[in-house]
């Protein structure tokens, strides 16, 4: 009588290609999902800035007078010695920062971005996000002087339209 055995499982050098391939798919998973994160930071920062300003602007025309906002690094500040005085339900509304974490800002706006009591902003500029983990940089253009703001991707010293913002 002879028995038949059967060996179930699997051989080492089998298992160590299934270690492999699963090493190499969550590596990729891990470089994706971090490119994604900084993208949704950037995106989410850029909103942010350009809240900050249509907030500004609707508080200046709903009070009846003229208030600031500065630009800081880390997001939208009261006016730093100014005669103006502050949009402060604006900064009460922005209580997260624009630059939280790994958000870089740069920007060519005045110290004090200035709202006339009527809406107009008497103030212009372009302001530049970047995040770590992606080559995406975010842009904001903001006209004179009705304060029209266009946001973009800043590529080779510009600031392009982009459809998917």
């Amino acid at each position: 009588m002879s028995q038949s055995r059967s060996c179930t499982g699997f051989s080492l050098p089998e298992l160590l290609v299934g270690v492999v391939i699963l090493g190499i798919l969550a590596t990729l998973g891990w470089s994706g999902g971090s490119e994604t994160l900084a993208r949704q930071r950037l995106e989410a920062a850029t909103r942010r800035l350009d809240q900050g300003i249509q907030r500004g602007r609707a508080e200046a025309q709903k009070v009846g007078r003229p208030c600031g906002l500065s630009l800081q690094a880390e997001g939208w500040a009261p006016p730093d010695r100014s005669l103006l005085a502050p949009c402060l339900r604006t900064l009460e509304s922005l209580k997260e920062p624009i630059a939280a974490g790994d958000v870089q800002l740069s920007h060519n706006f005045p110290a004090v971005l200035r709202f006339s009591s009527n809406g107009l902003v008497l103030d212009g500029g372009t302001a530049v996000l970047s995040s770590k983990g992606t080559s995406l940089q975010r842009c904001l253009v903001m006209a004179l002087p009705l304060g029209i703001t266009r946001l973009g991707r800043y590529r080779a010293g510009r600031c392009e339209p982009d459809s998917s913002l």
